[in-house]
């Protein structure tokens, strides 16, 4: 007979309070996250044929300031992780959940589909999103809110981004 048991809630809590959740959460994050580059992203011939707007900033910035977004991301929910507990941590780790869907449509949606319509509505979904995360997340740790802040800022760089690439192309 094995002497393994199930882990329950509680288990899984404990493993995450440690700074080996932190690092195990910020690694989630950013594999998550960057997945649908995988599938789609900027080297194709069909980006390289649109006219870049000219806010457009040079391609190397976007993995530095996703993987220190991502990163910030994955911070900011372990801090809920060990700040709460039960309705308002389901909630808060909830609206998080929806708004990391949406920002990792936005990659399939530009890239994959080539849809800058597409793109700039999951860009104008993404910003409020973020924004109820931040608040859900302050609640629980200002630290979490205030580490959403810069991905909030991001966001909306993203919404203008993806106009401007409307408006040229």
């Amino acid at each position: 007979m094995s002497s393994r048991r199930v882990l329950d809630r509680a288990d899984w809590d404990d493993r995450l309070d440690g700074p080996l959740g932190a690092v195990a959460l910020v690694l989630v994050v950013n594999a998550v996250g960057a997945a649908p580059a995988l599938l789609a992203g900027p080297d194709t011939a069909w980006f390289a044929a649109l006219e870049k707007p000219g806010i457009y900033p040079p391609s190397a910035t976007f993995a530095v300031v996703w993987t220190t977004l991502f990163t910030l991301q994955g911070v900011a929910v372990w801090l809920v992780v060990r700040g709460a507990v039960g309705r308002e941590r389901r909630l808060a780790l909830g609206v998080f959940a929806a708004q990391f869907l949406v920002n990792v449509a936005w990659t399939p949606a530009f890239f994959g589909l080539q849809s800058i319509p597409l793109a700039l509505v999951v860009a104008g979904l993404l910003v409020p999103l973020v924004a109820a995360a931040a608040y859900r997340f302050w609640l629980i740790d200002r630290r979490a809110g205030a580490l959403l802040v810069p991905y909030l800022a991001w966001a909306g760089f993203a919404v203008l981004l993806t106009y401007r690439f409307l408006v040229v192309n």
